[in-house]
């Protein structure tokens, strides 16, 4: 029986060569040369690694060299669809920094659009379009970087339910995540208007953020600490940064 990360890389195999132009057959003759052994790898083998009846463990350096791709990474998708790593290949939360990058008002746009391409594969639906990273990633994780993109993009009404969703999924061992994913539910929520309940969050965010030996954490309940100073009338606000706006000069 074919696991499913086993047919997750299959499917990575056979986008990076239609990427690259490749027919089964073309591919297999360029192995073949490059192993200078005509008969090593015919196309039906090419048609079994995509199907994932087999992982090609040996032919990586050459697949890489084939299909123009880090080796690393083909390395890592192997060791992943071999059950040898618990993490996949390309990761969530880099993979949103990558589609956000600072400073780039677009950003949000773009990110979505890739989104959305990663949802119709998700569904079978545009398996050809949709980027790399969709192959190695579930539906919540798509539901986490989704609620990011709305809150990139100022639109509460779609962030705040996302959020609100996706951190019912997660309990204590997941600190670090639950610091960050309630540091954009507080900004959302200050977008719709509703102070009283993001400065709850924020103090969820202050008090799990300082338990964490996290930069990225401790920078998140800043940043959300300092858009709430345009709030320091309303009661709620105003007790929060009496009791933790040291830390806006920490």
């Amino acid at each position: 029986m074919v696991s499913e990360r086993r047919r997750q890389f299959g499917e990575h195999l056979a986008r990076l060569r239609r990427d690259a132009g490749k027919s089964q057959r073309q591919l297999a003759e360029f192995l073949c040369a490059v192993s200078c052994v005509r008969s090593s790898v015919t196309r039906n083998e090419v048609s079994r690694w995509e199907r994932a009846e087999r992982i090609p463990d040996s032919w990586l350096p050459a697949l890489a060299e084939a299909l123009n791709v880090p080796l690393d990474t083909l390395e890592r998708a192997a060791a992943y669809a071999r059950g040898e790593s618990s993490g996949v290949p390309f990761d969530p939360a880099a993979t949103l920094a990558e589609l956000l990058p600072e400073g780039d008002p677009l950003a949000p746009l773009t990110a979505m659009t890739a989104l959305g391409k990663a949802h119709d594969a998700l569904s079978e639906q545009d398996d050809e379009q949709a980027p790399l990273w969709a192959y190695w990633i579930c539906r919540e994780e798509l539901d986490v970087m989704d609620a990011r993109v709305f809150t990139e993009l100022r639109r509460p009404l779609r962030a705040v339910p996302l959020l609100t969703d996706v951190l019912s999924r997660y309990d204590a061992t997941h600190a670090l995540e639950v610091a960050l994913y309630r540091s954009w539910l507080a900004v959302a929520l200050m977008d719709a208007d509703e102070p009283e309940q993001a400065a709850a969050e924020a103090r969820r965010v202050v008090a799990r953020s300082s338990g964490l030996a996290s930069d990225r954490a401790a920078g998140r309940a800043r940043a959300v600490l300092h858009q709430l100073r345009d709030c320091r009338d309303v009661p709620e606000v105003r007790s929060l940064l009496h009791d933790h706006g040291h830390l806006l000069s920490a």
